[in-house]
């Protein structure tokens, strides 16, 4: 069992890497056309129009598909003032109670992200904007990003409650944990340390 969340991790880690890349060229490419649609009013007093719209939709789609990355990699943000003064065993159990909310929190978002695609699917909906756009079209996209998301959530959240049954609490803590200030720290020195100098 733990071989085969093991293996699933690994998918998940590698699809996340995929998707954080699309999600950030999204991002970047609607900097790129609302720049380019200021540029345009401000020197040529024209507009394409639409580049709010599609910027907007960028931002949706490239946050669901980044946080399944964000999960694996403990970057979100985590209030643990309390939480680093607790025993091991109480933060891994609260480590496994964060994950069961953010399951379920996620079951709903998901499910009602897939109730508003159904419903722009059955009336054929479209942005009430000059683009016209078909809503099914970045909602499609969205909910891809969290049926990503849930990829990634179910078998970490299942590796992480073997770990706590089994008593291997730096597991949980290396799965589910908030991350410490020592564990960034050592992060940045050694992306320090594998930057090349600039004279070379």
């Amino acid at each position: 069992m733990i071989l085969l969340l093991d293996r699933w991790l690994g998918l998940a880690d590698r699809l996340s890497r995929y998707a954080i890349w699309f999600g950030g060229a999204l991002v970047l490419a609607s900097a790129f056309l609302v720049s380019v649609d200021v540029l345009m009013r401000k020197i040529f007093l024209v507009t394409m129009g639409g580049s709010d719209e599609l910027s907007g939709y960028a931002f949706a789609i490239g946050t669901a598909w980044a946080l399944g990355f964000t999960l694996l990699r403990r970057a979100n943000v985590r209030v643990d003032a309390l939480y680093a003064r607790l025993p091991a065993a109480l933060c891994a159990v609260l480590d496994i109670v964060a994950l069961l909310s953010l399951a379920l929190f996620l079951g709903i978002l998901t499910w009602q992200a897939w109730s508003v695609l159904n419903t722009s699917l059955a009336f054929d909906a479209h942005a009430t904007t000059p683009l016209q756009t078909p809503l099914w079209i970045p909602q499609s996209l969205w909910l891809i990003g969290f049926g990503l998301f849930i990829f990634t959530l179910v078998p970490l959240l299942l590796r992480a409650l073997l770990a706590l049954l089994s008593g291997d609490l730096p597991t949980v803590r290396s799965l589910a944990g908030a991350r410490t200030i020592e564990e960034d720290a050592a992060d940045e020195a050694s992306h320090t340390a594998s930057l090349k100098p600039l004279d070379q």
